[in-house]
């Protein structure tokens, strides 16, 4: 379930830095989404969507599974650049996965609007 933060315009800078982060991979890549983490060390792992004929990851997905990969073992925030309105539950369902209850998701538009800014 999902808890709505407050609707302030004002983005943290930090955040601000993953929503950059995940929009230029999505820029980059050519990909629907782009998505950026960031682990409790500070470290971001930023990755786009994945769809091979053998494996189909959403972008926050693969950001999740970098990060876990690398040895990270929480997430302070993570950020989703996409066309779509809202996340599917299999995304949050990762971040949950490794940041826990309370993490914060952000959810921003191609040009780097944030849409929604929600706790998993």
């Amino acid at each position: 379930m999902l808890a709505h933060m407050s609707d302030a315009p004002d983005v943290d800078p930090e955040d601000r830095k993953i929503i950059t982060l995940a929009r230029s991979a999505r820029a980059r890549n050519g990909v629907p989404e782009g998505a950026a983490v960031r682990d409790e060390t500070g470290r971001t792992y930023v990755a786009g969507t994945v769809a091979l004929a053998s494996l189909r990851l959403s972008a926050l997905q693969t950001a999740v599974a970098m990060a876990v990969a690398s040895g990270a073992t929480s997430l302070e925030a993570a950020a989703v650049v996409s066309g779509s309105a809202e996340l599917p539950a299999d995304d949050l369902a990762a971040v949950r996965d490794l940041g826990g209850p309370g993490t914060p998701v952000l959810l921003a538009a191609p040009d780097g609007s944030l849409r929604t800014a929600d706790v998993v």
